[in-house]
């Protein structure tokens, strides 16, 4: 693929990944319904959250599967390339002898998609299904145990077979190599995003909008790099997270839940890791990381005043953070918005460090 050639590919692809997954959006919504499989909403969120109750969950299944079928279909796509009539088509789109639509080595990513996102569908199902009257579903240590094994097997993957275990620091030219460190590290990284993302999927699009754009920037930096089937991968996720959009937008009518939380949360950090720019994540993913210190400074905070005092003290009105400004007066609509905006700035910065 040519330097000139990638972008409008890339940007093609999410074009038709939109087209390919709202179609099946309404056909997938009455699927849900039909199957009962409707959003508990958790007693301890705002009371006017209570309206949302029966909208169909697991989403995430909408954009997971467009994703994977897309990709998977773009890699028997390389074998073009292995006959005259292949080549032909290939030159028509002005890829360079040779070259791949997506690549290898976006099974990682892939992988780490559908694994997390089958993680998640069993946690949405444990809520839908269980026992648990708060419409929770599995326990937070058995969810978190899963996604460490989870992160650590990507990890391993990342480290042994794509042979990646650097991090780039901005104004600096050459990536250091930091060895085997990598493994733990990545291995957070990924535990870390995938339930940051998942603490910001609270209020209808917010997940979907400040992901679509931490993909679109990632995207743009593997560019930059000529990591081309990264980018055009990535491009796939803006396009698909746009046609879940625009069945999630204010009133929903379809929640990723955990499905596609913990699977966007997860792949994002993947795809930093792979770019080597992962200390840029936290800028990309300021909303992120935003949502889930808000939480833990909450936990935190009541559990140490508690302790002291006997009475347990709140820093937010109620954590995550977007629902501390609703409970300020802020509508869903605009907490979404700015914190929308908020993160295509964050975005906007993470491109400039990048290019440094």
């Amino acid at each position: 693929m040519t330097e000139h050639s990638a972008m409008p590919f890339a940007l093609s692809l999410a074009t038709i990944t939109f087209l390919l997954a709202v179609i099946w959006g309404k056909p997938l919504i009455a699927l849900l319904k039909q199957r009962g499989i409707g959003k508990q909403i958790r007693i301890e969120g705002p009371d006017t959250h209570q309206v949302k109750m029966g909208t169909p969950t697991m989403g995430g299944v909408m954009f997971l599967v467009p994703v994977f079928l897309i990709t998977v279909v773009l890699n028997l796509a390389n074998f073009l390339s292995g006959v005259e009539w292949g080549k032909r088509i290939l030159r028509i789109f002005n890829f360079a002898e040779g070259s791949t639509l997506i690549g290898k080595s976006i099974l990682v990513p892939l992988l780490t998609l559908a694994a997390f996102g089958l993680l998640g569908a069993r946690d949405d199902w444990a809520g839908l299904r269980g026992r648990r009257k708060d419409g929770q579903g599995l326990v937070a240590k058995i969810k978190a145990s899963y996604s460490v094994i989870l992160a650590l097997i990507v990890s391993a993957g990342l480290f042994f077979v794509l042979d990646i275990h650097s991090v780039a620091i901005p104004g600096i030219a050459r990536k250091i190599d930091i060895g085997l460190l990598y493994i733990p590290l990545a291995t957070f990284i990924i535990v870390g995003s995938s339930h940051a993302v998942n603490l910001t999927d609270g209020l209808d699009g917010l997940a979907g909008t400040t992901s679509a754009v931490a993909f679109a920037a990632f995207g743009i930096i593997a560019n930059l790099q000529k990591q081309y089937p990264l980018s055009s991968f990535c491009f796939v996720m803006v396009g698909a997270l746009f046609a879940f959009l625009w069945y999630n937008s204010h009133p929903a009518q379809l929640f990723m839940g955990d499905t596609g939380a913990l699977a966007l949360g997860a792949t994002l950090a993947v795809v930093a890791l792979m770019t080597g720019q992962w200390l840029l994540l936290p800028i990309v993913g300021l909303i992120f990381v935003a949502e889930a210190l808000s939480d833990i400074i909450q936990v935190s905070f009541f559990k140490w005043t508690k302790r002291r005092t006997g009475v347990g003290k709140r820093v937010f009105k109620m954590a995550p953070l977007h629902h501390h400004f609703e409970l300020l007066g802020w509508s869903e609509t605009h907490v979404v918005w700015r914190f929308f905006l908020i993160g295509i700035l964050a975005g906007m910065l993470g491109i400039a460090l990048a290019l440094l």
